[in-house]
């Protein structure tokens, strides 16, 4: 399940909820069943992208990282595909679950809107490295991952939670997004060795250098994008809270840049978890205004 990961496929989902509770009563079994729709969605997402990888080949011996179940032989291709059906059924049964509990009922245009929204989440979860023409080894999965991780968690949680369309939450969406780019920018310079030969990503188009200029620019425009928003929509300083997360950034990236390539590993979980404590934060400092 890559369970590091999985604060990060949160972090959205929170924050969107959490805006939507500084002015809307929001059932907690409501909010239970859209945080397990994400969670399983990217359940979904990692085991599909370790079969793909293990059926191109990305993930051989000589591979950086943690190993995963299927290097390490505790499944087989037959136990994914089975994992994977399995955690198609759950995200449909939840996502179905958590729309019903927030609209009553499934046929009406919100209901419908997001039945269609949760369709393309599992494709996207399903078709980053697995299937015929994954978009992940077309050097696109940066801006899946900026839909799915961000705008849509954040915007989409919060249309969930409150039954409205707050466009201004594409702005903590964005900054969110950018951030979960990093985490796969940094997944992909660590690999780019490994990568070359099977996949195309941004830091093997644009080189280790540029990708690292990249990766700092995302985590500062991110930063940039929430302070606007908190300048823009909010009073006080109490909604400033996330800038205490400032140096767990600092730190992220200093050693992005210092460190090579083989030893980028644990950057990921630190962006991981100062993403979610910084969503964390950012939504408290707004319900607390």
């Amino acid at each position: 399940m890559r369970l590091r990961t999985l604060p990060l496929s949160t972090a959205g989902i929170v924050l969107g909820i959490m805006l939507a509770c500084a002015g809307h009563q929001v059932s907690w079994y409501v909010i239970l069943l859209t945080i397990l729709t994400t969670i399983s969605l990217q359940i979904l997402s990692n085991m599909s992208n370790e079969l793909g990888d293990w059926l191109s080949g990305v993930d051989g011996d000589d591979r950086n990282g943690p190993q995963y179940s299927m290097q390490e032989g505790g499944l087989t291709e037959d136990d994914m595909r089975s994992c994977i059906r399995i955690m198609v059924l759950v995200c449909m049964i939840l996502g179905l679950g958590m729309i019903r509990a927030s609209f009553k009922t499934i046929f009406c245009i919100a209901s419908e809107s997001l039945v269609v929204l949760g369709g393309l989440a599992i494709w996207a979860a399903m078709h980053y490295t697995l299937g015929k023409n994954p978009y992940g080894y077309r050097g696109l999965g940066d801006l899946f991952v900026f839909i799915f991780f961000g705008l849509v968690p954040v915007t989409g949680g919060y249309f969930v939670a409150s039954h409205e369309i707050d466009f201004w939450t594409l702005l903590p969406g964005a900054s969110v997004g950018l951030f979960s780019v990093g985490v796969l920018n940094v997944n992909n310079i660590r690999d780019m060795e490994t990568d070359a030969a099977n996949r195309t990503t941004i830091p093997l188009k644009i080189g280790k250098r540029n990708a690292k200029i990249y990766h700092t620019v995302l985590i500062v425009l991110g930063w940039v994008l929430m302070l606007l928003f908190t300048v823009l929509r909010t009073q006080g300083l109490l909604p400033y809270l996330y800038v205490l997360t400032a140096p767990l950034y600092v730190k992220h990236l200093t050693g992005v840049w210092r460190l090579d390539s083989k030893s980028l590993d644990p950057m990921l979980p630190m962006l991981v978890i100062s993403t979610f404590i910084y969503a964390l934060l950012a939504g408290t400092g707004y319900i607390l205004q």
